[in-house]
């Protein structure tokens, strides 16, 4: 098979999902668009080469519905024989979008691709799709299906996570998430998004608040303590798992993700393609991987995803140098610390979604960013990139610097 190699990558920053956010007045169509614009712009590229276009959306519904892919395509006045398609494995969505790009290229199906995502949170909220998993009684029953913040919770309460744990990570998250701002880590991909005039209206991470501290987040209320007591969801999580006495809810707006606007895209092709069009790759997809786990506790699976990958490629954990795991909940990445014996020194060190946010189908391409940037930055080799998703899975992908 082929080698496939990242050739760009570039995202937007991300916007309060809320109508008083920056990104709030622009379309999801506009911000997928946006980007596919600028890796075209920056890498002078004639789009007849890309032949394929794959987007991660979580919420595919309204504004953000009939495969918001091809639209972006046709929006970006991309060459009509780029095709598009949409796909949805929840928060993994993005990178599941360029793992299937990657392994588009390395099959020899496609010599270029183009993998990412978008969602527009402040305009399609979470849950307007609907869907079995949570609205028909009949599943959710029978596979003890819990909001994702109880099974963040049951993490902590089952993994020995406390809330001072959970709230210094976020402390130290909001940190991170500044120093890199500050010291311009993100300026090679960040693409700002420019309203119909051609406006500036967001060049920056909106949510990023580096004078959080643990008085702040000590003074927050736990977001999932009602939901566990009211409709019995703490009930169902302690059926499924009956060693748990109680639920111990740690979980608050300050240490969980923000809910945001963004898209991401990465541009990958084959070695051919690159010299054809003059091009240099700046990493290559070493291998990639997706799992199913448990679906109350929901949100281990990156764990196993890590250890699935590792040992399809033939690494161990000591061949990776950096490590990203989205922050969905501050428990997931302190149970993954636990579980693959990291120290906090390797391990999203420019910070993450508690601080930047979590726009739930463009985040797997944005971490993958960030880590291909910090690689460069850093001189370091490889890095491994992972997320946890809803109803119990988990997806990574290891990439090498060039």
């Amino acid at each position: 098979m082929a080698d496939a190699y990242i050739y760009d990558a570039v995202r937007t920053p991300r916007g309060k999902g809320k109508p008083d956010g920056a990104l709030h007045e622009i379309t999801p169509v506009q911000l997928a668009a946006q980007v596919l614009e600028a890796l075209r712009d920056r890498n002078d590229l004639d789009t007849e080469n890309v032949d394929d276009v794959i987007l991660g959306c979580v919420m595919p519904v309204g504004e953000q519905g009939a495969n918001i892919a091809r639209t972006a395509v046709l929006q970006a006045d991309y060459a009509q024989t780029t095709a598009g398609v949409q796909v949805n494995r929840f928060c993994a969505s993005a990178l599941e979008a360029t793992n299937m790009a990657a392994a588009k290229v390395m099959s020899g199906e496609a010599d270029m691709a183009i993998g990412g995502g978008v969602e527009s949170m402040s305009r399609v909220p979470m849950g307007s799709d609907g869907g079995a998993m949570v609205s028909d009684p009949a599943v959710a029953i029978k596979n003890y299906i819990v909001p994702q913040g109880i099974s963040a919770d049951i993490i902590a309460t089952k993994y020995g996570i406390s809330r001072d744990d959970a709230d210094a990570y976020a402390v130290e998250s909001q940190k991170r998430a500044a120093r890199s701002w500050e010291e311009g880590r993100f300026k090679g991909s960040i693409v700002p998004v420019k309203d119909v005039l051609g406006l500036s209206v967001l060049d920056r991470d909106e949510t990023v608040r580096p004078d959080t501290d643990m008085q702040t987040l000590g003074a927050l209320n736990p977001s999932f303590a009602m939901l566990g007591e009211m409709p019995g969801f703490d009930y169902v999580a302690i059926q499924k798992y009956p060693e748990l006495e109680k639920i111990n809810h740690i979980h608050h707006a300050g240490n969980s993700s923000g809910i945001v606007d963004g898209a991401a895209a990465i541009l990958i092709g084959s070695k051919e393609i690159g010299e054809k069009l003059g091009l240099k790759p700046r990493a290559k997809i070493r291998a990639m991987a997706s799992v199913g786990s448990e679906p109350t506790i929901m949100l281990t699976g990156p764990e196993f995803v890590t250890q699935k990958l590792l040992k399809r490629a033939g690494m161990d954990k000591k061949d990776i140098d950096l490590w990203e795991l989205n922050e969905a909940f501050a428990s997931v990445v302190l149970r993954y610390m636990q579980a693959m014996d990291l120290d906090h020194s390797e391990i999203n060190v420019c910070g993450g979604a508690i601080a930047m946010g979590h726009p739930m189908g463009a985040t797997g391409a944005m971490i993958l960013s960030t880590a291909l940037d910090e690689l460069e930055r850093s001189g370091k080799e490889t890095a491994l990139v992972t997320l946890c998703i809803g109803g119990g899975m988990g997806t990574a992908t290891v990439i090498e610097r060039i």
